[in-house]
């Protein structure tokens, strides 16, 4: 039953999380003011806003305009209910620093969703969302008792990795974005996961952008949103990185 409270939550927010990536790209605030259609700009009722169940409903149209509704937002909605899913099967809602560790996996899995779908859409990640990403990264680690030396490790090479491709290209090859997401990575995951992580983002990256050249929809010269892989990876790595780095060490010193 708990599981199921937690995809309906999940559902909750992502739907604030869509409003976020939508008005953080129009610099309003997304606190204050009622949602309204982007295309038709009506103001939007509650029942216009049930988590997936108003989507299905209204076919994936607005009710006042007949406007199709991107696909994005009931994506998201089910995507974040089924990461609390995961994030519950990890961590025991009984003990105190179990409960932090759950908090704090909820708030950065919100920050890396929101990372995600804007850099996809807008070739950008916003300081505004990576900056509290690494500070709370940092202070919830530290707080469970995590080694500060790996979180410091991991955070060098994070945005040392990063910020060396920054330099030797000068921002051809990458974005400043990427350097800092980078560095909230390191602090997040910590050493050794942010290597898992980054193997994970580069793999992923490489097989999808082959596929999409392929398919004619990319050129090799084309902009790939990187930080959609960087965000997905380092969800993957938070939550099994330990397991996936153990596997990858014995596949390596197997005879």
């Amino acid at each position: 039953m708990i599981l199921f409270f937690l995809f309906v939550f999940g559902l909750i927010i992502g739907s604030f999380l869509n409003a976020v990536i939508y008005r953080l790209r129009l610099d309003e605030s997304f606190i204050k003011g009622r949602s309204r259609c982007p295309d038709c700009r009506h103001s939007l009722s509650w029942i216009d806003l049930v988590p997936l169940i108003s989507w299905i409903i209204l076919v994936g149209k607005c009710r006042y305009c007949h406007k199709s509704i991107s696909v994005q937002y009931p994506l998201v909605e089910v995507a974040m209910g089924l990461a609390f899913v995961m994030l519950g099967t990890m961590y025991s809602l009984t003990d105190p620093l179990s409960i932090i560790g759950f908090i704090s996996g909820i708030i950065v899995t919100s920050l890396l969703a929101i990372i995600f779908v804007y850099d996809l859409k807008h070739y950008i990640i916003p300081d505004v969302i990576v900056w509290p990403l690494a500070v709370i990264s940092a202070m919830s680690n530290l707080l469970l008792g995590r080694s500060w030396l790996d979180l410091l490790i991991g955070s060098l090479v994070g945005a040392g990795f990063f910020g060396l491709q920054y330099l030797v290209s000068h921002g051809r090859w990458i974005g400043f974005g990427d350097v800092k997401l980078g560095l909230a990575m390191g602090l997040l995951l910590g050493w050794p996961q942010i290597t898992v992580a980054l193997m994970i983002a580069y793999l992923s990256g490489s097989i999808i952008g082959i596929f999409l050249i392929i398919l004619g929809r990319k050129k090799m010269t084309s902009q790939v949103p990187f930080g959609t892989f960087l965000s997905l990876s380092t969800f993957i790595a938070m939550l099994y990185g330990g397991q996936i780095w153990d596997w990858y060490q014995n596949l390596v010193l197997l005879p």
